[in-house]
């Protein structure tokens, strides 16, 4: 089943209830589906202009490229100019830092979540938090 307008709504509301509850600076939440349409985008008030190219970015990479945005970090610190050329094809939307992780169901990617506003690591928890509120599952890759 792919994924929906109504459980991208609730993924970001889980998300954002996630970041209120860790005390995270405010946050912009994305999600994407399995082709890389974005079905649902919350910038949270407070958040910076950029920060919804960002959220995108995050996600985007994920679902194009198979692959958490965690994993795709390590992979642009091992393989620089192959990620760069990845973000070349991408249009320069593809962003290699914690906060994009893959939403799976029955192992198959359905699409992907991209937060951004708070350090990585804390965008990626909110994003793992949004996902599984919705019993699916998310890549901890």
């Amino acid at each position: 089943m792919p994924l929906d307008l109504d459980t991208a709504r609730r993924i970001v509301a889980a998300a954002r209830a996630k970041g209120r509850e860790l005390g995270l600076k405010p946050l912009t939440v994305a999600v994407l589906d399995a082709g890389g349409d974005l079905l649902s985008l919350e910038r949270e008030d407070g958040a910076s202009p950029l920060r919804p190219a960002i959220a995108i970015g995050k996600a985007n990479g994920a679902v194009q490229m198979g692959l958490n945005s965690r994993a795709l970090m390590a992979r642009a610190e091992q393989q620089p100019f192959f990620i760069q050329s990845m973000n070349a094809l991408a249009g320069g939307s593809l962003v290699p830092v914690p906060g994009g992780v893959l939403v799976r169901e029955g192992g198959r990617i359905l699409g992907a979540v991209g937060i951004t506003g708070d350090t990585s690591d804390n965008d990626e928890a909110a994003a793992l938090a949004g996902i599984e509120a919705v019993n699916l599952e998310a890549d901890k890759g």
